[in-house]
């Protein structure tokens, strides 16, 4: 299985940059979109369609903000859109696709960086959707939770980790949520596979952050434990420029 996350930053301007003819070059079986923006009548699909991907959307209420989208090549046993909290489901940030045994929850955490309101509704999320995500790997043990978190787990996650301690993303109340999430039931796929390897998902548009690789790693595929054994290799593509974010791929050996 090859699959990827990816923060779009707006699936229309990553598409105008090339974002389709990329993800079909790369062949990936499952490929899951973050910050779509767009609702899916506003996109032509159909370069994607022809070589096989399905596509499931949920969007947000609001246009032009947030969504996510998972296009795949294998037809999923059952797709489920939102959390069942009205609150966040407006905003479009679940979307579970079911492949026989195995789960996918495609998310987009919300952002904090707009201000001390944001990064409130941010803790409430975590908090509130904790319970939501127990409860799914109960049903659900084989389960990947991918997508934008956007919270920096450790210092190796971040270029300057002193200067970016009071920002949204490096805060300890954030900080110390993600840890504990990696030391329950959860296991990050990319530290696990690469221990002290330093990469990043993310890049400032300031500065030439980007070329000059001075970034942070937000964006995470979380895998429980059966998955742990399967895992082969996993890469961030920051070369590729559709977006502020890089694409996280994953490969793991799993039959479907």
């Amino acid at each position: 299985m090859k699959i990827a996350s990816y923060n779009v930053n707006g699936i229309r301007a990553a598409i105008k940059k090339g974002l389709f003819e990329w993800v079909r070059e790369q062949d990936y079986d499952i490929v899951c979109f973050q910050e779509t923006k767009a609702l899916e009548e506003q996109i032509d699909e159909s370069i994607l369609e022809e070589v096989g991907y399905k596509h499931y959307w949920h969007s947000a209420e609001k246009k032009g903000y947030s969504g996510v989208a998972t296009f795949s090549k294998i037809e999923p046993t059952a797709v489920i859109a939102g959390c069942g909290q009205e609150i966040y489901d407006r905003e479009g940030r679940v979307l579970r696709t079911d492949y026989g045994d195995l789960t996918i929850l495609n998310c987009y955490f919300p952002s904090g960086s707009s201000g001390e309101e944001r990064h409130q509704f941010k803790m409430e999320f975590l908090h509130d959707l904790k319970p939501f995500f127990l409860e799914t790997i109960k049903e659900r043990p084989n389960t990947i939770i991918l997508g934008d978190y956007n919270i920096v787990h450790e210092d190796i996650d971040i270029h300057n980790p002193k200067k970016n301690d009071k920002r949204s993303g490096c805060q300890p109340d954030e900080k110390a949520w993600l840890a504990e999430w990696f030391n329950g039931p959860f296991t990050d796929a990319f530290r696990h596979l690469y221990p002290n390897k330093q990469e990043f998902s993310w890049w400032s548009y300031r500065a030439g952050a980007r070329d000059r690789d001075k970034g942070w790693r937000i964006d995470y595929l979380s895998v429980t434990d059966s998955i742990l054994p399967t895992l082969t290799s996993s890469a961030h593509y920051r070369e590729v420029k559709h977006s502020d974010h890089c694409a996280v791929e994953l490969n793991f050996d799993w039959n479907i």
